[in-house]
């Protein structure tokens, strides 16, 4: 499920919560910073879980928001690791799982204070940090909105 939606308009600007956002086949969120940005696949929008948050949180004695990770959407109850090369819908809007979105030095130093460098923050994150996903439809992510796993029928 979806738990809470974030976009920023510029890159190193703080994220903005909000309840709906529309997404755009091949370009991603509509206001956010890597819309409609060409270059490597997936960029189009970025997910985690909020399980992953609170993992952190709770090893590391940390109390980082649910923005914190710069990641668009955060999710509860989703195995998104499991969703790499995978294609799943949320509510009528199609995704494709491209890889997995591992920590950089960024999130490494933006996290890391006086009880965790930040090279120990991207080790604490590495195969945690979210899901990057191509938007292979166009139309409203909310809040509270399911997951579904498409199966692939042809063999």
């Amino acid at each position: 499920m979806i738990q809470a939606i974030y976009v920023s308009k510029k890159s190193k600007q703080a994220q903005i919560g909000i309840d709906a956002v529309k997404v755009d086949a091949g370009k991603g969120i509509v206001g956010d910073r890597y819309y409609g940005k060409k270059g490597s696949d997936g960029p189009n929008i970025t997910f985690i879980e909020s399980e992953a948050i609170a993992a952190f949180n709770a090893n590391f004695g940390q109390s980082i928001s649910l923005s914190a990770t710069r990641r668009n959407i955060v999710t509860q109850g989703v195995r998104l690791n499991q969703l790499v090369g995978q294609e799943f819908s949320i509510g009528d809007v199609r995704f494709y799982g491209v890889e997995l979105c591992e920590p950089c030095g960024s999130l490494g130093k933006s996290l890391a204070n006086d009880s965790i460098s930040a090279p120990q923050v991207v080790r604490a994150w590495l195969h945690r940090s979210g899901l990057r996903a191509n938007v292979l439809s166009t139309g409203i992510l909310r809040t509270g909105m399911q997951f579904n796993l498409i199966q692939n029928t042809s063999k």
